[in-house]
């Protein structure tokens, strides 16, 4: 599936129409994910983002194949963005030998070198430091890639955001810290656990640039990850991008949200939702039409229940894959 996934990932960072598509794909798979778990299809918990997808195709149109990228549990999204089948994603999340790194990950281990996407984090913000880590790598290494890290809000609230944030500025490498502020840190809104609004607002006791954008707008995401990235590629260091957004679904599988204040689902989903803003974009300039809407809508539903077919019918991971890639140092006689 690599050269596959590499396709999928340059027709995101060239064609805004394959960007609207990948969103319609991110949303329609979220929904399935959600509908397989209550069929008792997957096993253990997953983590859904309808309503977060201008923010994954975003960052996915400006960054480039050999930059490394570091997300989130919540990181289906992300991993379709860059490139990932939904075939890729499904068979992982169901535990099957077709999915991305064989089913032993599931739905919070997503990986694929061959985009970028570096292993996905169950670990709240901890692929904040890793990020850090990839982007010394290519400073050291002399390279002009760079590195982004999708993270939560709540994971600004942590150690790892603070420790990886100053490191990446002393250092000045080359990383682009991506924080998709959906409002809630699993199931507290943000006004009962941040003193501050505007999550932007931290990069300043770091000394480096940010900015607040808006994370239902693919255009607009995709313009401010490309101009951090330019600046770090630059050797200028690193940049805070705060992308305002909002999840639809709870935190995991079983939550439906309750602590949501009453009105608050309906004004994001009729007056911000991505899918809907970015269609009504590429029809009044033209690039879309009515016609083109109704075809990549069955295109992706079609799409989407033959990976569902295609996972069903291949083997489950057995218990030996969970041994598969772990290196013991020989011992004395062997």
């Amino acid at each position: 599936m690599t050269s596959e996934a590499i396709a999928r990932r340059e027709q995101v960072r060239t064609d805004r129409v394959a960007r609207y598509e990948r969103m319609v794909e991110i949303r329609a798979l979220e929904d399935r994910v959600q509908e397989l778990f209550a069929e008792g299809l997957v096993h253990g918990t997953t983590h859904t983002a309808q309503g977060q997808e201008a923010v994954a195709v975003g960052v996915a149109a400006a960054a480039r194949a050999t930059d490394s990228v570091t997300c989130t549990y919540r990181g289906h999204g992300v991993a379709l963005a860059l490139g990932l089948t939904p075939l890729d994603v499904i068979g992982e999340i169901m535990g099957r030998t077709v999915g991305s790194i064989g089913g032993v990950g599931g739905s919070m281990h997503l990986c694929e070198p061959a985009v970028g996407l570096l292993p996905t984090f169950a670990i709240v913000g901890a692929g904040i430091p890793v990020a850090a880590g990839a982007a010394l790598t290519a400073q050291v290494r002399g390279t002009d890639t760079a590195a982004v890290a999708v993270f939560g809000d709540g994971s600004s609230n942590i150690g790892a955001f603070h420790e990886g944030l100053n490191l990446a500025a002393i250092w000045s490498l080359p990383v682009v810290f991506v924080c998709e502020n959906n409002q809630y840190g699993e199931y507290s809104r943000i006004n009962l656990t941040t003193p501050i609004t505007d999550l932007a607002d931290r990069a300043t006791s770091y000394g480096m640039p940010s900015q607040i954008v808006d994370g239902q707008d693919p255009d607009a995401v995709h313009a401010a990850t490309e101009k951090a990235l330019d600046h770090a590629r630059a050797g200028s260091g690193p940049t805070l991008l705060e992308m305002k957004t909002y999840r639809y679904a709870g935190h995991s599988r079983a939550d439906t949200a309750p602590y949501r204040p009453e009105g608050e689902f309906e004004d994001w989903y009729d007056n911000r939702d991505p899918i809907n803003g970015f269609r009504a974009r590429l029809e009044a300039e033209g690039t879309l039409t009515p016609e083109q809407v109704d075809a990549i809508g069955h295109e992706v539903a079609a799409r989407i229940e033959a990976a569902v077919t295609d996972a069903e019918a291949s083997p489950r991971a057995g218990i030996e894959t969970m041994f598969a890639n772990i290196v013991a140092p020989a011992t004395e006689g062997t």
